[in-house]
């Protein structure tokens, strides 16, 4: 009777610890290792969360096996009779994106998505799913789906024994995303409208903090101006960073942004008379740079005009003695540019700037132009 009731005890007492383990958070099951993975391409964010399946010496019995089955199958639990693969192991595997992308050419908002493979021999269908937290695919509706592609697979030379997902191929507005295991490669293209989602961001954080300041009106119209984009809106934020009320002022930045913007708009008389106004402003660096902005445009008289007034206003340094030396090599008068050059190697102020020096000197004695 004794030993009866040990033995009932005992049973009951492992019945509870088996329950009390099912609440507790614990490796996940069948040794998959959980993981994610995060990129920004442009300014959006893009993360996938998964499990990693090993291969376990499984080589050559993984894809259209029961591990990673071909087309749609009935697992055998769950709602759905007809389940593509997981993309993983254990939960969904998910995919985050915090603006609105093209996957393989096609839309994609923002947001969460549950990720399946309907796998084949080569050509794979992937699917975006709008319900991310399931586990598996086990309860996949299709009615659910949000977006699906095509891709094709690819071979990998060396085997890769626990799955992953790697961002390859980057651009400015896009990147790859490459599921990898054993030896297959499942890959997708994302891209990122890069200059809309920026513009976007522009005037949204220009009504919060950034928008108190000059400076972020300024970067928000030379943004513009340097990507050949939305000038007219360069222009409003140009104008705003000189006259918005509590926040613009007139300097050498202001005045001269708008002066590129309105030349841009080839109103080249407006553009003159405020760079005339801005130049008196502008400190040595600001007026060096624009200097050799002028040189790079092709208008050398107008940059020694610049380089000019800039020296009579800082003689004898080193920047403003390089400054006259690249304008007056740029107008070919190289006599006179090695005149300004060699006061300014006397002044380097470190070693990379003697050699620069010392390297245009030569090139003005062999009578070839510096800039």
């Amino acid at each position: 009777m004794k030993k009866t009731l040990l033995l009932a005890i005992t049973l009951l007492l492992a019945g509870c610890i088996n329950i009390a383990q099912g609440q507790l958070t614990t490796v996940p099951d069948g040794g998959n290792k959980k993981a994610s993975v995060s990129e920004q391409i442009g300014l959006v964010n893009v993360t996938i969360e998964y499990h990693r399946p090993a291969v376990k010496g499984r080589e050559g019995k993984i894809w259209n096996t029961p591990i990673a089955h071909y087309g749609l199958a009935d697992l055998g639990f769950g709602t759905s009779t007809a389940a593509p693969w997981r993309a993983g192991a254990n939960e969904n595997t998910t995919i985050s994106f915090s603006d609105n992308v093209k996957i393989e050419g096609k839309d994609l908002s923002a947001g969460t998505y549950g990720f399946h493979i309907i796998l084949g021999e080569t050509d794979n269908t992937l699917i975006f799913s709008k319900v991310s937290n399931s586990w598996g695919s086990f309860y996949y509706d299709p009615a659910e789906d949000t977006l699906r592609v095509t891709v094709k697979s690819q071979p990998l030379e060396k085997s890769v024994e626990w799955l992953k997902y790697e961002f390859i191929n980057q651009t400015d507005n896009s990147a790859t995303i490459a599921l990898m295991w054993e030896k297959r490669m499942i890959p997708f293209k994302i891209e990122v409208d890069v200059h809309k989602i920026q513009m976007a961001s522009f005037r949204n954080e220009l009504r919060t903090k950034p928008g108190f300041k000059w400076e972020s009106f300024v970067q928000a119209a030379n943004y513009c101006l340097q990507n050949n984009i939305e000038t007219e809106q360069a222009l409003i934020w140009a104008d705003q960073a000189i006259t918005a009320r509590f926040v613009g002022q007139k300097n050498f930045q202001t005045l001269s942004t708008k002066a590129a913007v309105l030349s841009k708009l080839n109103r080249q008389a407006e553009a003159k008379a405020l760079m005339d106004e801005a130049i008196p402003m502008g400190n040595m660096i600001e007026l060096h740079q624009y200097g050799r902005r002028l040189i790079a445009m092709k208008q050398p008289q107008d940059a020694l005009k610049v380089f000019k007034t800039n020296y009579d206003k800082n003689p004898n340094q080193f920047t403003t003695n390089v400054g006259l030396g690249r304008a007056y090599s740029a107008v070919a008068d190289y006599k006179k540019a090695l005149t300004y050059m060699q006061a300014a190697l006397a002044q380097a102020p470190d070693e990379l700037n003697k050699n620069s020096v010392e390297t245009m000197i030569k090139k003005l004695e062999e009578g070839k132009d510096v800039n």
